[in-house]
């Protein structure tokens, strides 16, 4: 561990957890938004959101390529459209799914809160039992415990009981649940703008600047097409 040198600012790290539910593209909106607002940003995905990753991107996650992999996950629209954004993500630091020795694994490790997009049943299900099978779900308790910030972004329908009387657990245990439902009121027009809604509220849910989406201002029709 290098200690803090005079004049020096801790790095804090927003962790940002990818589990195997469907929705990556919430992930990188959400990646891309951190970064934008100047976040460092500390990066866990599991093994089964890499199979997702490869079914809705056709990109491979490596551990030995993950900064050249990252980069061009970023750079692709939801809509599947290669280098239609231009990211540095020089702020990121990768952990290992299996890495249960990582930073991320331990209270004393400084980070704002952690944020899990998209979470799958079966991560909300750890999370809320407190299993820690690997990093994600350990990172997810250590968060909890410390009592930092837990966004958790669920992307599943329909919900079946056990499912809620977990998310009732989280929320209980101080987490925000944010289901990965778009809004239509803010005047989308593409996927992306759908994608960037529900990105934009877990922002919201942790309290990081971003205009991702346009706010409700009260005024009716406001998010009609042409307007």
């Amino acid at each position: 561990m290098n200690p803090v040198k005079p004049g020096e600012t801790r790095r804090t790290p927003w962790i940002v957890g990818v589990s195997g539910a469907s929705g990556t593209p919430y992930a990188a909106s959400v990646l891309r938004a951190l970064l934008a607002a100047g976040e460092s940003v500390d990066l866990v995905v599991s093994r089964a959101s890499r199979l997702t990753l490869l079914d809705e991107t056709g990109i491979s996650f490596r551990d030995a390529h993950w900064r050249e992999d990252l980069r061009e996950w970023l750079a692709r629209g939801a809509d599947g459209k290669p280098a239609t954004f231009d990211v540095d993500t020089d702020a990121v630091r990768y952990w290992p799914a299996g890495d249960l020795a990582a930073g991320p694994s331990s209270g004393s490790y400084p980070s704002k809160g952690m944020l899990i997009v998209p979470a799958s049943t079966a991560c909300v299900a750890g999370v809320a039992l407190g299993l820690s099978k690997d990093l994600l779900q350990r990172a997810a308790s250590v968060t909890l415990k410390e009592r930092r910030p837990l966004v958790v972004a669920v992307r599943e329908t329909p919900l079946n009981g056990q499912t809620l009387r977990h998310l009732v657990a989280l929320d209980d245990a101080g987490a925000s649940v944010v289901p990965a439902s778009p809004g239509f009121y803010a005047g989308a027009t593409h996927i992306q703008d759908l994608v960037d809604f529900v990105a934009g509220r877990v922002l919201d849910a942790a309290g990081v600047g971003h205009d991702l989406y346009r706010r409700w201002q009260g005024e009716l029709g406001g998010g009609a097409p042409g307007r």
